[in-house]
């Protein structure tokens, strides 16, 4: 089964050039401990949340942009093996010594899809999503989240992946737990839609919100704590 290491990032805007080359330096190296795909997407339609919102889970401050981004393994093993190699490997420690964001807010952790809906189209835009969900539905959770893909790609959707927490430490200043609220019963939810492009993407959702089966039954999770926001690609290998 697949793997996903997700990341969000604060980046100050003055900086979406240098946090590019960053990402484009450290792809080779994770491309050689196993990773099959990086992306790196820039906050667009970001917006400020009641309870939670993206801007809030990184502590963002005037001036920076949230980058939603994400590495993906064939499975857990070649990632938690990848994450060893990378933190012994000189390179790592070289490109890093002067990151173009702060790092001590960035949320990391690592994802199991429950689904992967995909027809393989080239990605040019995405929604990001972080969703706080009792362990107790998860099987209502993947069961919501399949129909709903369904519904996505109906519409316009290339792709649709729903990741369940496996691996989400606590962060000592930012975290995907705090950046949901979630209780102790609770599983954070790592989720992203892939569409063709931002057009696609609007006309996609006013079609999917007038659509009834979109607002069937009742949601297995505290949607007021759910985050979410558009990001276009600045770098997809």
């Amino acid at each position: 089964m697949t793997y996903v290491q997700g990341f969000v990032v604060p980046v100050p805007a003055t900086n979406k050039e240098a946090y590019r080359k960053l990402a484009a330096d450290f792809a080779p190296m994770f491309k050689e401990f196993g990773a099959t795909r990086q992306v790196e997407a820039w906050g667009d339609d970001v917006p400020d949340g009641k309870v939670t919102d993206f801007k809030g889970a990184v502590k963002a401050k005037p001036g920076e942009v949230v980058v939603f981004s994400w590495l993906e393994y064939p499975n857990k093993a070649v990632a938690d093996a990848a994450g060893e190699k990378m933190m012994s490997d000189p390179r790592m420690k070289e490109m890093g010594a002067s990151m173009p964001f702060d790092g001590q807010r960035m949320i990391f952790g690592g994802f199991t899809p429950m689904i992967d809906e995909r027809s393989g189209s080239k990605t040019g835009y995405v929604d990001g999503c972080l969703v706080p969900v009792p362990v107790g539905n998860k099987e209502a959770y993947r069961e919501m989240a399949v129909k709903t893909a369904a519904l996505f790609k109906e519409y316009g959707a290339t792709r649709v992946v729903e990741a369940w927490g496996d691996d989400v430490p606590d962060g000592k200043v930012t975290d995907y737990k705090g950046a949901v609220k979630a209780t102790g019963d609770e599983k954070v939810v790592y989720s992203w839609i892939e569409w063709p492009s931002k057009e696609v993407r609007d006309e996609g959702w006013k079609k999917i919100m007038a659509d009834s089966r979109m607002h069937a039954g009742t949601m297995p999770f505290d949607g007021k704590r759910m985050i979410y926001g558009g990001f276009a690609p600045i770098f997809d290998a």
